[in-house]
C-alpha cells in the first residue's frame, strides 16, 4: 500500500529525532542521570514544566520532563540509552545513584551488541545499548582484499578467454 497524499516516503537516517523521560521530581532525576552517566545536566522551568537535558553537540538528543501529564512508567514505551562503550561503569552506578538494575548486560549478538535494563529514580524502565567493538585486522596483511578488486579481476580474467 502506498501514500494516498500523493507524496513519495522520505528515507529517513533516523526515526527518533529527539526523546522525554517523564519524572516527578526534575532535580532527583537530573542528580541521577548525572550521576550513572557522570555528567551535567542543564535545568530550565517553563511555567508548570522543568526540563533536564541530556548533554549533546550533534545527534539525537532529549530531556528529562517533569509537569502535568509527565507520568513515569515501568511499562510504557521503552527508550534505549546509549551506553557507548562503557556499559558495566553505567550499570555500577545504577544502585548507587537511586535505581535499580532488572535485566543485566545481555548479549543481542556479535553483529548488534549488548542492551540491560534498569528502573531509574523515578520508576522509569529504561534500557542502555552498547554496540559491538568492532574487530580490526591485527596487522594490514590479514585484512581480505575489497569485493570491488575481486570481481573486476573476474571480469578482466573472463574477458581475456573470450574468442
Amino acid at each position: 500500500m502506498g501514500s494516498t497524499s500523493g507524496r513519495h516516503h522520505i528515507k529517513l537516517k533516523d526515526f527518533v529525532n529527539w526523546f522525554e523521560i517523564p519524572v516527578y521530581d526534575i532535580q532527583r532525576a537530573a542528580r541521577f542521570y548525572g550521576t550513572i552517566y557522570s555528567m551535567e545536566m542543564e535545568v530550565a522551568a517553563n511555567g508548570e514544566f522543568a526540563m533536564a537535558y541530556f548533554p549533546t553537540d550533534k545527534g539525537i538528543g532529549g530531556a528529562l520532563i517533569a509537569g502535568p501529564g509527565c507520568l513515569p512508567s515501568d511499562t510504557g514505551t521503552l527508550i534505549y540509552l546509549n551506553a557507548g562503550n562503557d556499559m558495566d561503569a553505567i550499570l555500577g552506578r545504577i544502585d548507587l545513584a537511586g535505581g535499580r538494575v532488572i535485566m543485566p548486560k545481555s548479549l543481542i549478538s556479535e553483529s548488534a551488541g549488548s542492551f540491560a535494563l534498569f528502573i531509574d529514580s523515578e520508576g522509569n524502565r529504561v534500557a542502555l545499548h552498547e554496540k559491538p567493538i568492532e574487530a580490526s585486522p591485527k596487522h594490514p596483511t590479514d585484512r581480505k582484499p575489497p569485493a570491488v578488486k575481486k570481481a573486476a579481476k573476474k571480469t578482466a580474467t573472463s574477458k581475456a578467454k573470450r574468442p
